[in-house]
């Protein structure tokens, strides 16, 4: 794509399931940028997505929304077993790629994608929301800033309980469904930001018949005996809320803290609360920030950077070994 920063950005999205549609309610909100072609293996969801966002074109492959010359910007929404091949998809026909996290189903993947955009010179980022919403970056600048003082441990959860459906994207193994992937990376990149790599990891998991993790609790252990407690799950609702307990005060994100707009600090018996802005459903500070590096031709986010990205599919790789999920 040409570097200029009057053209629109023409999107595609891959996988017009339910994030998609949230995705595209909010691009309607960035400027300078819009839908253009949807892509699906069923022709028909394509074409009724396509009509109900009026996008120009519906395809009825990936590939062929690939080869489109007029697709500037893939959105990747595909279950999480097919990131990796839709992302080497696009990167190869010269597409700049948002894919939806995980960034693949574990680092040797997602060094393949990463190796791929490298070579290709092509955006490529993980599409995690929280990290570019305001309520998420002031929290984290208040922890950076040792407005906390040193951080003694995190809590944080994340739970929720649909219909079990084995086929569902949720519930099947071969799309890399279960809870850790899906809802336990937003309590892991919490941990990531606040307190960086940890030094060991303990997990434990519960399992759908499918084989897909039902729950997952995590704890993570780091210098000076800080320790972050995290917990995931598809059995049961659960606060959604993220507490981070320092030597001089305490923060705590409101619920969902993943997509919150405000948090609180607690200091010498007195509180104050922070509260945010968020526009649209929360995708539209993400696809703003990527849209602008695109039209400015870089090539890799400097606040979803790769090594970001390396270090969250590590810890889940990590998690994944320790409950013993693997796949195929």
């Amino acid at each position: 794509m040409k570097k200029t920063a009057e053209r629109t950005i023409r999107w595609g999205i891959m996988g017009p399931g339910k994030i998609a549609h949230k995705f595209a309610r909010d691009l309607r909100l960035v400027p300078q940028a819009e839908l253009y072609a949807v892509a699906s293996r069923d022709p028909g969801r394509a074409e009724t997505f396509a009509k109900e966002y009026h996008a120009a074109k519906a395809y009825g492959s990936y590939r062929a929304m690939a080869g489109d010359p007029d697709v500037d910007a893939v959105y990747i929404a595909t279950p999480h077993a097919l990131h990796r091949e839709c992302s080497l998809l696009c990167l190869s026909h010269k597409k700049a790629v948002l894919c939806e996290k995980p960034l693949a189903m574990n680092a040797d993947q997602a060094e393949e994608m990463i190796a791929a955009a490298k070579a290709h010179k092509v955006l490529l980022m993980e599409a995690l929301w929280t990290a570019f919403l305001p309520h998420f970056q002031a929290a984290m600048q208040q922890v950076r800033d040792g407005a906390l003082g040193e951080i003694i441990s995190i809590e944080a959860d994340f739970g929720f309980h649909p219909p079990f459906d084995p086929a569902g994207r949720l519930f099947n193994k071969q799309l890399g469904g279960g809870s850790l992937l899906d809802i336990g990376i937003y309590p892991l990149f919490l941990s990531l930001t606040a307190l960086g790599k940890p030094l060991d990891v303990d997990a434990r998991a519960t399992f759908f018949d499918t084989g897909a993790d039902s729950s997952c609790r995590m704890t993570l252990l780091y210098a000076h005996h800080a320790k972050a407690r995290l917990l995931s799950t598809l059995l049961r609702e659960t606060p959604t809320e993220a507490v981070i307990k320092g030597s001089e005060a305490t923060l705590k994100i409101h619920p969902r803290f993943h997509q919150s707009t405000a948090f609180t600090i607690e200091k010498e018996g007195k509180t104050e609360t922070f509260t945010f802005p968020r526009r649209g459903e929360g995708f539209v500070d993400e696809t703003d920030h990527f849209c602008k590096l695109l039209r400015e031709g870089q090539t890799e986010s400097p606040v979803m950077t790769f090594d970001t990205s390396r270090q969250l599919i590590g810890l889940l790789d990590t998690v994944r070994e320790k409950i013993g999920l693997f796949y195929e």
